[in-house]
This record gives C-alpha cells, structure tokens and sequence, in this order.
C-alpha cells in the first residue's frame, strides 16, 4: 500500500513541479543548515524536521520518518525509514527557490521532492 501512494505522489509532484531553473543549488553544508533551521519541510501529507545535528523525524502520510543526514562532497546524504521501511541511503542535490526547498535523489539525477519552509 505504501509503494501505491509513493508512486501516486511522486506521479503528482512531477506534475506540478515548478521549472527547475528558478532553483539555485545548496552548495555547502553550512547553507543548508542556514536554510533549514527552526523551519519544517512541508509538502502534501507530509511534514519533517531536519535538524542542523543530523536528524529526520516527521511523518508521510500517517506514517512515521526517521534517519540521520550528513553532507558529504557538496550533497545531502541521507538514511530514512518511513513506516518501519528502510529507504536506504542516498545522496541528494538540494537546491532552493525561497521559500521552497528540492532534494533530487542520485546526486541530482534521479526524482525530485519539493518542500516548503516553515
């Protein structure tokens, strides 16, 4: 059932996403920290906080997230489970466009998520 409602909303998000070339890459961890701190990620049905030590917590749908982030050669790296599902590990290109955050998974080459900050 999980995998059902992960495809449907990434089938959404690529929908509704906003051109990529407003976005400006996040090219330090310190930048990201900057951005990031005291704020959620928010998207449909799914709210996190990512904290400047490390941490994800949140929840997807009515599911828990859990796991732990370090940057590593200008990328968002990171652990997750969601649901008691390991998510595996992988590294992300984070870019921002104000109030919007994106992680695009395989170091910029595979899907996008796009948040807000709040």
């Amino acid at each position: 059932m999980k995998k059902v409602f992960m495809i449907a909303c990434a089938s959404i998000l690529a929908m509704s996403q906003a051109a990529h070339a407003e976005f400006q890459k996040v090219e330090s961890q310190s930048a990201f920290v900057s951005a990031i701190e005291g704020k959620k990620l928010r998207r449909p049905l799914v709210e996190l906080s990512v904290t400047s030590t490390g941490g994800i917590s949140g929840t997807g749908a009515i599911w828990e997230i859990s796991g732990n982030w370090t940057w590593k050669d200008g990328f968002f790296c990171r652990s997750l489970e969601w649901g008691g599902d390991d998510l595996g590990y992988n590294c992300q290109e984070v870019t921002l466009n104000g109030e919007k955050i994106r992680f695009t998974s395989d170091k910029g080459f595979g899907q996008s998520a796009d948040f807000s900050l709040r």
